[in-house]
């Protein structure tokens, strides 16, 4: 029986070798300064299995934003703190065929954000972290994923820093508008909520931790809101392009543009990957060639 408990550390050095080779396909994003100094080579992956075998290679001791693969953890813990009824008052569970940052699709819904993966709706769910302010709301959150996850995660200042100075006009039309149709009520700690917890930095090893938080039943968290993030990640996780790696690899998946990927087996394990030249969507090009290598081999869909 295949499965990811089936790994061993040979195949995947080719495998991280062919997958790396793809980086040639991508590029680094070049609005955010910080990121733009990302060697396109890097590649770094690092699996957790249930049964408790860890396997990690490459450049694993770079540390790098999540940028939007913390959307997910962002969406569990306020389902954490107010259930899901409230939740999805605020956000929806639709999936997108317009780019994560599309105003065009915003407007179309009446400023009901489509889902929590793409910005409309991570916007929308930064004003309602708790705390007293921005600062308050993230350190609050970074707090609560380190101690659930056994992680060392930190805001990296230095990156965030860049993002402030280059922040997305698209970003703040985004909140206007969501702010005009009554969707969020403080425009400024809505995108500095936002910016900070896009800017939760770690190595390969603390994604995968976070990963894990999804991956089985727990006593820490109620198994309806595991089941709506690993939904949402599978649906909504990939952009535009989720369609088409639910069917090439089956798997709940969330990227970010920092380069980081996470990836849930649902009862199996975690892989998480770091790959920084992006496709046209916004998507690890490596990370991705990766995962569908993974899965396809060792029959990981959960259509299988």
């Amino acid at each position: 029986m295949l499965g990811i408990k089936s790994i061993n550390i040979h195949n995947l050095s080719k495998w991280v070798e062919q997958a790396k080779t793809q980086s040639l396909h991508g590029e680094v994003i070049k609005r955010i300064p910080q990121l733009a100094v990302a060697n396109p080579n890097w590649f770094a992956v690092h699996i957790i299995c249930k049964a408790g075998e860890n396997y990690s290679l490459g450049d694993t001791d770079c540390i790098f934003p999540f940028m939007s693969v913390i959307k997910p953890f962002s969406l569990l813990y306020l389902l954490e703190h107010y259930g899901a009824e409230k939740v999805l008052q605020w956000v929806g569970v639709k999936p997108s065929d317009a780019p994560f940052n599309s105003l065009t699709q915003l407007i179309a819904d009446n400023g009901y954000p489509r889902n929590p993966m793409i910005n409309s709706g991570a916007i929308t769910l930064a004003e309602k972290l708790p705390g007293d302010n921005g600062i308050d709301c993230t350190q609050l959150f970074c707090k609560w994923l380190n101690e659930l996850a056994g992680t060392q995660l930190y805001i990296d200042a230095d990156i965030l820093n860049s993002v402030r100075i280059n922040r997305s006009q698209i970003n703040i039309d985004i909140t206007h508008y969501l702010y005009k149709t009554g969707n969020l009520k403080n425009i400024e700690l809505s995108l500095d909520a936002y910016e900070q917890i896009c800017c939760i930095s770690g190595r390969v090893e603390d994604l995968a931790k976070l990963g894990n938080i999804l991956t089985c039943t727990s006593d820490f968290i109620k198994n309806q809101h595991r089941q709506i993030v690993n939904t949402v990640m599978l649906t909504c996780g990939l952009y535009e392009a989720s369609a088409e790696y639910a069917v090439k690899i089956g798997l709940p998946i969330k990227s970010g543009i920092g380069g980081g990927l996470l990836t849930i087996i649902p009862n199996q394990g975690t892989i998480a990957s770091y790959s920084p030249a992006l496709d046209i969507v916004g998507n690890p090009v490596a990370g991705l060639a990766l995962m569908e290598t993974i899965s396809q081999k060792l029959q990981l869909s959960i259509f299988c």
